[in-house]
């Protein structure tokens, strides 16, 4: 399946009266998704404090050029909905809002919420949770509790989205 169908197959449309995430996700043992690493995967447990997550998930440590790496690919589906520097102009979406300077505007543990849990801040969002698999709602049957990203990937997306910095 392309990738912009998985993006498309697991996009989140939670209703606006769902109840609010709990603050700790438990630990999860769960089949890789279409993107995350092939071999069964822990999903690592993570604590919201405020509006953020404030520790790397499960203490790892991102890589930048990863990250970005990732992130300018079609596969990574991000492009596919955020303009982003240093991305072709062809390739990127408008769906999503501009990530020009965002490493300027939110800090880590901000980013980190919004890929894990994008409806934390807008409840109606297309986004997907790129880790998060409970609580979602129009997930196809073979996506089901399989996150799109790994602890690593997102923590490599975050390194990446840091280097986002306002001139």
């Amino acid at each position: 399946m392309p990738a912009a169908a998985q993006a498309q197959a697991l996009a989140q449309t939670p209703a606006p009266t769902q109840a609010p995430a709990p603050a700790q996700a438990p630990a999860q043992t769960l089949a890789p998704g279409p993107v995350a690493a092939a071999a069964p995967q822990v999903l690592a447990a993570y604590r919201r404090q405020g509006a953020e997550i404030p520790e790397p998930l499960a203490g790892l440590r991102g890589d930048a050029a990863r990250g970005r790496a990732l992130f300018m690919t079609r596969d990574g589906t991000c492009v596919l909905c955020h303009p982003a520097p240093g991305g072709d102009p062809r390739l990127t979406g408008n769906i999503g809002p501009p990530l020009d300077g965002v490493g300027s505007r939110l800090s880590a543990g901000a980013l980190r919420l919004r890929l894990v849990e994008p409806s934390a801040f807008n409840p109606q969002t297309v986004m997907p949770s790129y880790y998060r698999v409970s609580g979602l709602t129009r997930v196809a049957p073979a996506y089901a509790g399989q996150p799109i990203y790994d602890s690593q990937t997102i923590e490599d997306m975050v390194a990446y989205l840091l280097t986002l910095r306002a001139p």
